[in-house]
């Protein structure tokens, strides 16, 4: 018998279900910025004042810089530990919609912003030096950390660092703004709900396996690096909406997420505030149904993508339970 050079991958052998239903799930959410009629919210843009115009741009300035080094850098590296061949397969998909989120928010520039503004936006982005405190912390953890420090750097990235800019849409969607840029958000967070808890549930197996001391080693890593990144967003978010008196509005829907993140990693909150406590203009933004878009696809036969769905606190949870402390 021939020895074996390179094993096919054989999704009828599924050692972890969690693969299978998150490969179904992120396919069956398969979105494109190109089919939402962005220019449609040019009447809303241009009642924005001048300031607001300012934080809306800088915000997806900064948003784009994180699905950048998610999609560049942050997958790459956690294809480095996988434990099933389908588990490589569901971060391909992952990295790709990374891009996908990345360059919508390109489309959100070229529909609202001149080629001066959005020169302006970028060389921002490029120089807020808390902004790039962030993605330094996070993307040396990507380049020397260990494999689960990586997964716990990709979980709060995903489920908490993105918030302080996801604030902003989902604030204007709540006040009947910016309704298809919401659109875009709103698809873009359901991605990332799927994300860190797919990614969050492989840590969760790789931490059950650690010896009781080397878990409490863990979580001091884990609770340190997430002090770390609170205290410097609570400056990017002064800095970012100084112009705005949103800035502890923001901070509570920060500390929010943040509890959603260490759920997903099966660790217990560390901040007091819930749903309860957030801006419910922004839940209610979070929670509104879409405007009802049929999405098809411009290749092959064509195919219903299916209707954007609002966020509920149940799509934090893919079929699993977090294992409780």
């Amino acid at each position: 018998m021939a020895k074996t050079y390179y094993a096919a991958i054989n999704w009828n052998q599924i050692e972890d279900q969690i693969d299978k239903s998150t490969w179904e799930k992120l396919t069956e959410q398969f979105w494109l910025d190109t089919r939402i009629p962005l220019s449609n919210d040019l009447d809303d843009w241009r009642t924005l004042s001048a300031p607001e115009k300012t934080v809306v741009g800088h915000v997806f300035g900064g948003l784009t810089l994180l699905d950048t080094l998610q999609s560049q850098d942050g997958i790459d590296q956690l294809r480095k530990d996988i434990r099933t061949p389908q588990e490589l397969a569901v971060f391909n998909n992952i990295q790709f919609m990374e891009s996908v989120h990345a360059k919508s928010y390109s489309s959100i520039f070229s529909t609202l912003n001149t080629t001066e503004e959005i020169d302006e936006i970028f060389n921002w982005t490029d120089t807020n030096e808390f902004l790039q405190k962030k993605s330094e912390i996070i993307n040396e953890i990507y380049q020397h950390g260990k494999p689960l420090e990586k997964k716990i750097a990709s979980v709060f990235l995903e489920t908490f660092l993105f918030y302080s800019g996801f604030y902003t849409p989902l604030y204007y969607l709540g006040n009947n703004k910016l309704a298809n840029v919401a659109e875009i958000i709103k698809l873009i967070i359901r991605d990332e709900s799927v994300h860190g808890t797919y990614i969050g549930y492989k840590f969760q197996l790789g931490f059950n396996e650690l010896s009781t001391q080397e878990q409490e080693k863990m979580q001091e890593w884990l609770y340190n690096l997430l002090y770390e990144l609170y205290d410097n967003e609570e400056k990017y978010t002064d800095a970012l909406y100084q112009e705005t008196k949103w800035g502890e509005d923001v901070k509570t829907f920060l500390r929010y997420n943040a509890n959603k993140a260490l759920m997903n990693l099966g660790q217990n909150a560390l901040f007091p505030d819930t749903a309860d406590d957030v801006n419910p203009i922004v839940m209610n933004g979070l929670s509104t149904g879409t405007a009802n878009h049929d999405f098809f696809s411009q290749v092959g036969n064509g195919y219903l993508l299916g209707q954007v769905e609002a966020m509920q606190d149940s799509d934090y949870n893919i079929g699993f339970k977090p294992k409780q402390n």
